[in-house]
């Protein structure tokens, strides 16, 4: 709502949709469907939504992936993008469950998904990067209504969880936004990697094992995460580990099984993803 708010403020109603996606995952949900579809008419702007049946046992990862193709799909459809107000807070947690999760140096670049933006993480957005206090904070002076989704504070969620502790040992605000900074540089570096390791990978999908061998496990470890991502396929660290064993050592005629029951098979001095 803050953010709804403040983008009104700034850019023609025309140009702003709100989009609106409904889980399915606890009861009366559809209640907080229908007061966003009532603020969009206030502010005048256009309203689609789009509600799922995942159910009470859904993982987050499940209802984060619905939601953003949906969103995604909005955005495709109206040649616009999409925008999340996704704060500081949001982003301390996110980093906390990464580094909790054992994901290395990329657990510290989060939040940055192509096609979305997170405004209240863009200082040339808003002049300042938003925490829950201020965005509280700013909901008061312009008396906006709001909904606290109660699904919030139920534990069985990790993020309820670390966000629990970060609140019984709050950071300052400058503490915050040393993570940020610290974000920023990372997300920024990733992608400069990113683009540089797909320019390494051969056209045709045909990998040589002698050049594996002579790469370091960090640089490997890039070149098989970008690999399997052209090929649709998304590996964690531990399984892209194995699989670089796998390059190193299996003999001729030996397949390595990578996620979604796909199989590579080894030749003597290539393989092919």
């Amino acid at each position: 709502m803050v953010m709804l708010d403040m983008v009104c403020r700034r850019f023609p109603a025309g140009e702003i949709i709100v989009a609106h996606f409904d889980h399915g995952i606890r009861a009366n949900s559809e209640l907080d469907m229908e007061f966003v579809r009532e603020m969009a008419a206030e502010y005048g702007v256009e309203f689609r939504s789009c509600r799922a049946e995942l159910g009470a046992g859904a993982s987050e990862a499940e209802a984060r992936e619905k939601r953003y193709e949906f969103l995604m799909k909005v955005a495709a459809e109206t040649g616009g993008e999409v925008w999340t107000a996704h704060h500081l807070d949001d982003l301390v947690e996110t980093v906390t469950i990464n580094f909790l999760r054992g994901t290395g140096w990329r657990g510290l670049t989060g939040l940055d998904r192509a096609g979305v933006r997170r405004p209240f993480l863009e200082t040339e957005m808003f002049y300042e990067s938003l925490d829950r206090a201020g965005i509280f904070e700013y909901a008061a002076k312009r008396r906006l209504r709001f909904r606290e989704d109660p699904s919030n504070s139920w534990d069985e969620y990790l993020r309820n969880r670390v966000r629990q502790n970060l609140n019984n040992s709050p950071l300052r605000l400058e503490q915050k936004l040393e993570v940020w900074r610290l974000w920023k540089r990372q997300r920024d570096l990733r992608r400069e990697i990113d683009e540089e390791v797909v320019g390494l990978l051969p056209e045709d999908g045909r990998f040589e094992r002698e050049w594996f061998r002579e790469l370091s496990e960090s640089v490997a470890l890039e070149i098989l995460r970008a690999a399997t991502l052209r090929a649709g396929l998304s590996a964690t660290r531990p399984q892209l580990l194995d699989f670089w064993q796998a390059i190193l050592t299996y003999g001729t005629g030996k397949s390595f099984n990578l996620p979604g029951d796909r199989l590579v098979k080894f030749g003597k001095e290539e393989f092919s993803l």
